[in-house]
C-alpha cells in the first residue's frame, strides 16, 4: 500500500479510501504499533455497527498497555479483519497491508479532508 495516499489521525489511525467508492479501510500506523509494542489482542467493532468519526470503537491490547481504537470517519462497519483474532501480531508485522482493522462505508467522505496527509503525520510523530 502506498502510504502517501493514506490519511492519518492524531490518534495514529490511517484510512485508505477505495478508488471510486465511499468504502475505506482503517488501521493503525507503523509508529503506533511500534509504540505499543507486541500487540496481543484487539477488540473490533461488529459488522453493521454505526460509528462516528473521532470516537472509540474498540481496543488494542499490547504487552505493555491497552489503547483505544478510534474511527477516523463516520459510517457503518462493512467488514472486520477476523485474522487478527488468532494472529494479532500481524499488526506489528504488517500494519499497512495485512494488519488492517476494519472497513467502513463512509457517510461523509469529505471527513477525509480534515485528516492529515502522510507528510503532516510524519512531521507530527517526528516532534513527539
Amino acid at each position: 500500500m502506498n502510504v502517501d495516499s493514506l490519511r492519518f489521525t492524531k490518534e495514529h489511525e490511517w484510512v485508505a479510501r477505495e478508488e471510486g467508492s465511499d468504502l475505506a479501510t482503517v488501521g493503525i500506523t507503523d509508529f503506533a504499533a511500534g509504540e505499543l509494542g507486541d500487540i496481543v489482542f484487539v477488540e473490533l467493532p461488529e459488522v453493521g455497527t454505526e460509528v462516528k468519526g473521532g470516537e472509540p470503537v474498540g481496543t488494542i491490547e499490547a504487552v505493555k498497555t491497552v489503547a483505544d481504537l478510534y474511527s477516523p470517519v463516520t459510517g457503518a462497519v462493512e467488514a472486520v479483519n477476523t485474522e487478527l483474532e488468532a494472529n494479532p501480531d500481524i499488526i506489528n508485522q504488517s500494519p499497512y497491508e495485512d494488519g488492517w482493522f476494519f472497513r467502513i462505508q463512509m457517510k461523509n467522505p469529505s471527513e477525509l479532508d480534515d485528516l492529515m496527509s502522510h507528510g503532516d503525520y510524519s512531521e507530527m510523530v517526528g516532534k513527539e
